[in-house]
């Protein structure tokens, strides 16, 4: 019988400290045999610009996470306020993803894209660290494609929130 993991006091502490600090909102994309997947991600932070590589963490191996932990490359989203009812469609499994209407389009090498995004980075894995039921993907970003600059969308407290246009000046 397998023990269920109980949440440590320090666990839950740092889940209480984080659920505080805003971080930006991404949806992270891929094309896999089966049709593309994608998910949405609060872990994405930049690590370095030379290689120009940035980090990122799934919770779980498996489904969608698995399948862009499998692809060759994926497309990383960085999402305004405008795309916050998509970042929740792509945050609850078995929502609509990928409709017409929600404005995807394909890149000539494959992957799933979102032109409207401000920022979209075309990534390949450079490695993975499991951590608990956890894993970090450090990746190369191997290409910058801009879109279109909206809000800024920050997830906090368990929500998403649109900050004030003039923030980024």
């Amino acid at each position: 019988m397998t023990a269920t993991p109980v949440p440590t006091t320090v666990g839950e502490g740092l889940k209480d400290a984080f659920r505080t600090h805003p971080a930006g909102v991404a949806i992270i994309t891929a094309s896999t045999p089966d049709g593309p997947v994608g998910l949405t991600a609060s872990s994405v932070a930049s690590v370095a610009v030379d290689p120009a590589a940035i980090v990122f963490s799934v919770t779980r191996a498996t489904g969608s996470a698995g399948a862009i932990l499998g692809a060759a490359t994926f497309v990383v989203h960085l999402i305004d306020d405008e795309h916050s009812a998509l970042a929740q469609s792509f945050a609850v499994s078995g929502s609509e993803r990928f409709t017409p209407d929600q404005g995807w389009s394909t890149l000539p090498t494959g992957e799933p894209h979102l032109p409207e995004a401000r920022v979209a980075l075309r990534c390949r894995t450079l490695q993975t660290v499991p951590v608990g039921s956890s894993t970090v993907v450090i990746a190369e970003v191997l290409e910058v494609l801009p879109g279109e600059p909206g809000r800024p969308l920050v997830y906090l407290d368990r929500r998403f929130h649109a900050l004030p246009h003039d923030t980024h000046h």
